[in-house]
């Protein structure tokens, strides 16, 4: 399922929330309504937790996480760490990391198994991902922008990707994160998917500007519900027919 949210009236969803397959943050601040939404759809499988990181409510461009683990940048107050740690599960390992590009959610993506970085990451950085997130890291481009944590969005099920993506380079990247892909786009026309969008393995939050049809291919791809990736041609092909009749 996919479901469209605001936060103060921005679309741009995953600026202010982080969503995985074990909790989900969301900014402090902003209306109730924001919260509410993951709470309604979240609080029975998983945490849903009320945070900021340095003072921040930019959290989904700030921290990365998986299952396994999060990352925080290092200006994160000593106050926010504690307050991450006693809401989530304690098999959730999290971590200060020292790193110049330190806006981390958008220099890496990653599912509960593989991790796709910025080409310039420290080394260092890239060690720690591993042993946090228990990922493979693959330092990759997408659509030739460097901040892949920006342009695609994945979960262990599937991932959207800049919509200029070549089809060799989904291929690529397909075959390393072993799930398909498809390039799309968000809040109708944004390439910036995860800004747009946040997603897990049975779930998607979407700005309100997502259209039906770029809702449709989100379900498709991450397969939410009873979508499958084979409907997806068929759908947009239609929907695109009616659009011009």
């Amino acid at each position: 399922m996919a479901v469209r949210a605001q936060f103060e009236g921005n679309n741009e969803i995953g600026v202010f929330s982080k969503l995985t397959n074990a909790y989900c943050l969301t900014a402090i601040g902003g209306s109730e309504n924001f919260y509410s939404v993951f709470e309604g759809e979240l609080s029975e499988t998983i945490p849903v937790v009320h945070v900021s990181l340095a003072g921040c409510r930019i959290i989904g461009r700030m921290c990365v996480g998986n299952r396994n683990g999060l990352l925080v940048p290092n200006t994160t107050t000593d106050q926010e760490l504690q307050h991450i740690r006693n809401s989530l599960p304690d098999t959730v390992k999290i971590q200060r990391v020292e790193e110049r590009l330190s806006a981390l959610g958008n220099v890496i993506t990653c599912n509960d198994y593989v991790a796709l970085v910025h080409p310039d990451l420290d080394r260092e950085t890239e060690e720690i991902i591993s042993d946090v997130l228990k990922v493979e890291v693959f330092r990759q481009t997408v659509a030739d922008n460097v901040l892949v944590g920006s342009y695609c969005a994945i979960s262990n099920q599937g991932g959207l990707v800049h919509p200029k993506t070549t089809i060799e380079d989904q291929d690529e990247l397909s075959s390393l994160l072993q799930v398909p892909l498809v390039a799309g786009t968000v809040n109708r026309g944004s390439d910036v998917i995860a800004a747009g969008l946040v997603v897990n393995d049975w779930i998607a939050f979407c700005g309100l500007d997502t259209t039906s049809t770029e809702l449709s291919v989100v379900e498709s791809v991450f397969k939410l519900g009873d979508r499958q990736p084979s409907s997806i041609s068929t759908e947009m092909r239609e929907s695109l027919i009616d659009s011009m009749t």
